[in-house]
């Protein structure tokens, strides 16, 4: 995939004239729409084309990482060149160069030589109840608030959200896919107020969108699995294809560790689902907590590589040799940890657990909710937020910070090779206006156009 046609990131801002500015703040309505837009439209003065849904075409013009450039044993800068791709039924049929011969016969997009990097991944979000795409409202003071003074506004404020809930469900995916995310694993309640409503809600609006977004849902037991009594909604919620059994912080809310947390197992076992409990306990019974869902794992192998621990504070109280031995166990029984990234009096220990082998991906959690009116639903502000806590302001640093938001895939190996796109890869993918992927999370590059298994699902190319 090498390419003479190659450019440095310095020798790229000398001719652009400078780092491209960081993404603008984005509005609560209207701002995303025609992302799902089935048919294809044209702004005939500029050739702009905001629809690809082409089964086999070529996507020119498109900025690809090649290398990594050193001064002795630093790396210095990333090494760029400009090449094709060639793409059929949602999938990278080749890579080729900027010269190479193409089919005239085949339908031809330019990226205007943006920068190619993998679609991200939201993987916790919650698309079910938001006050996005309706009119400003902030949360009321949590200050000396419990979590259960949470849960009871919680249970006044369902019954007003519900029948909105599945159009402010996909104002939310054009928000996602306007950032460049079009795969997510959203948590959607399951409670005794709501019942199964949220989740037919939510189901509704993930159907209007299932050519141009990628969603695993969450049964969530916001209110207790057991505080709340809904075993057997959980249990009926995994037969309308649920994809992971949810758990929250079996103590605090539920009083019962032990019952809590088998309770949740054995749901799961019963259905074959994976588990992604909410786990925000940072006191002893937050370690005790994550101890035994680790046991549990341990001598039950049906649950091995199937939990996630979303949050999971207690991790950021260990001493640096607890937190060793644990990591090492969650790495042999495949546990993930799922991080907001937070910022403040609580620092996760994201890099040692890493180290160790444990799974780390991240998600929005809440945006602009009666939890929190922060969210932004950007992954690439999670990859900046990475290289701020952890010390990634280098080169190198900053281009491997991206891998939180991408579910791993980058595009070039830790010894510069190019590890992505290639061929047979599917084609989910964003362009961004940078010169390589140390840019574009240091900055926060601006998204111009998001691609879900060959289908442009935001933004405009050009037309070749």
């Amino acid at each position: 995939m090498q390419s003479a046609n190659h450019q440095s990131r310095r020798a790229f801002l000398r001719h652009s004239g400078g780092l491209a500015t960081a993404s603008a703040i984005l509005g609560l309505s209207g701002t995303q729409s025609g992302a799902a837009d089935a048919t294809a439209s044209t702004d005939q003065s500029r050739q702009h084309i905001t629809a690809v849904t082409d089964s086999h075409y070529y996507l020119s013009d498109v900025r690809l990482e090649e290398g990594f450039e050193h001064e002795g044993e630093v790396v210095v800068g990333t090494r760029t060149g400009i090449h094709t791709l060639e793409i059929q039924d949602g999938r990278i049929k080749a890579v080729h160069d900027a010269g190479a011969a193409l089919d005239a016969a085949l339908p031809r997009y330019k990226a205007q030589g943006k920068l190619l990097l993998p679609a991200f991944r939201d993987m916790h979000i919650h698309l079910d109840k938001t006050f996005y795409g309706g009119p400003w409202q902030a949360p009321l003071p949590r200050q000396g608030k419990t979590i259960m003074d949470m849960i009871a506004r919680e249970e006044v404020l369902l019954p007003k959200l519900l029948p909105t809930s599945q159009t402010r469900a996909e104002k939310l995916i054009d928000l996602l896919l306007s950032q460049g995310s079009s795969i997510a694993r959203s948590h959607c309640n399951i409670d005794p107020v709501s019942g199964l409503k949220s989740l037919e809600h939510l189901q509704l609006a993930l159907a209007n969108y299932r050519d141009s977004f990628e969603c695993e849902i969450v049964a969530f037991p916001q209110h207790g699995l057991l505080h709340s009594k809904v075993d057997g909604l959980m249990r009926e919620a995994m037969s309308m294809g649920v994809h992971y059994v949810g758990g929250l912080d079996p103590t605090n809310v539920d009083g019962a560790m032990e019952a809590s947390l088998d309770a949740m197992f054995q749901i799961a076992i019963d259905h074959n689902k994976g588990v992604d409990i909410h786990i925000h306990e940072a006191n002893p019974a937050g370690v005790a907590a994550l101890n035994y869902m680790i046991a549990t794992i341990e001598k039950t192998p049906a649950l091995r590589n199937r939990l996630t621990l979303s949050h999971a504070f207690a991790l950021s109280t260990l001493r640096p040799e607890e937190l060793n031995e644990m990591a090492g166990r969650m790495a042999t029984q495949g546990v993930t940890v799922v991080s907001t990234v937070p910022i403040g009096q609580r620092t996760m220990p994201l890099p040692q657990l890493r180290a160790r082998g444990v799974k780390i991906m991240t998600g929005t959690d809440s945006v602009i909710d009666h939890w929190s009116p922060f969210g932004s639903g950007d992954m690439l502000e999670k990859a900046n937020l990475c290289a701020q806590l952890y010390g990634g302001s280098d080169e190198f640093r900053l281009s491997r910070a991206l891998a939180i938001a991408t579910g791993d895939v980058l595009p070039l190996s830790d010894d510069g090779n190019v590890a992505w796109p290639k061929t047979g890869d599917t084609a989910e993918f964003v362009l961004v206006d940078a010169s390589c992927s140390a840019e574009a999370v240091a900055r926060r590059a601006p998204r111009r156009a998001t691609f879900h298994k060959g289908r442009l699902v935001y933004g405009a190319v050009e037309r070749a």
